[in-house]
């Protein structure tokens, strides 16, 4: 099973002097440690449930190009990007950026937007939830067109564009990888089984990761999707790597047998540099000699 770490706490001791050099420390902890994956959220307010929306954040994409110059093997992205925040050519145009610059080590992770307040606050539109999922099957669309061959028009119910020109290409091809987040039954993993290359599952039971991936698998058959080719990713859970490194050992065995190939990790404290050595220390080795269960 490989790993990651997911950056999702800015209010460190010091801020905001002492963001840039945290997260160069904390990345290559995580690099040295043998992570796959370095991510943060995409958000413009630090989300309520966590802490409050005036504690720090910083916004995603420009924190993953600081990052892809700090780094060399690790992929970078968004767990996960509101389809909201970004007019999808725009959207493509950025992903495209950050794939060229990281030399071909970024992904795409998108999901419908949930958090109100930050668009609100921001003047940024925020649609019913059946439009947003209309504009996410669409923007996944344009994403995709603008890194094929076409460069022509796109018209859809919610988007037009013109000319879907996008140069230079990605330099993963056909194009990185699409991570859609999030476990809706019936509009989410239908869209992981028709357009993504990867799904991530919020934490949850072994039980309930089970029964998503059934549902995951039923939209495969339906799409005419071969179900192996969809990367099955989680969020690490409660569970603290340094604090309790066997319990997240066994958990990680329990949903890997269910196919969960990727676990990411969150970084919460104010020592994140230390909290990535530490784990990597204690289970790097350990989680990467789990096998996950073939589909």
């Amino acid at each position: 099973m490989r790993f990651g770490f997911h950056f999702i706490d800015f209010t460190l001791p010091g801020y905001p002097a002492s963001i840039a050099p945290t997260l160069t420390k904390t990345a290559a902890a995580a690099e040295a440690g043998g992570a796959s994956w370095f991510t943060v959220m995409d958000h413009f307010f630090q989300m309520e449930g966590f802490q409050t929306a005036h504690d720090p954040m910083l916004e995603g994409y420009t924190t993953l190009g600081y990052l892809a110059a700090k780094t060399e093997r690790m992929r970078l992205g968004t767990v996960v990007t509101g389809v909201t925040y970004r007019h999808p050519g725009l959207l493509a145009k950025i992903a495209t950026t950050l794939d060229v610059l990281s030399e071909g080590r970024s992904f795409l992770g998108i999901g419908a937007a949930w958090y109100e307040r930050e668009h609100l606050g921001l003047g940024v539109p925020y649609p019913p939830l059946s439009e947003r999922f209309e504009r996410l099957e669409e923007t996944l669309q344009i994403v995709l067109q603008m890194w094929s061959d076409e460069e022509g028009p796109f018209e859809g119910k919610h988007y037009g564009l013109a000319e879907t020109i996008n140069v230079p290409r990605p330099i993963q091809r056909p194009h990185p990888p699409i991570l859609i987040g999030g476990t809706g039954e019936k509009k989410t993993l239908r869209l992981v089984a028709k357009y993504a290359d990867a799904c991530n599952i919020n934490e949850m039971g072994a039980e309930e990761i089970a029964h998503k991936l059934a549902v995951l698998r039923g939209h495969c058959d339906t799409e005419g999707r071969d179900y192996a080719t969809i990367e099955k990713t989680t969020q690490g859970g409660p569970l603290n790597p340094v604090e309790d490194p066997d319990g997240l050992l066994r958990y990680a065995e329990e949903i890997a047998a269910l196919g969960i190939e990727h676990i990411q990790l969150r970084t919460a404290t104010d020592d994140p540099a230390g909290f990535v050595a530490r784990a990597c220390e204690l289970i790097g080795d350990r989680l990467t000699a789990i096998e996950p269960a073939t589909p």
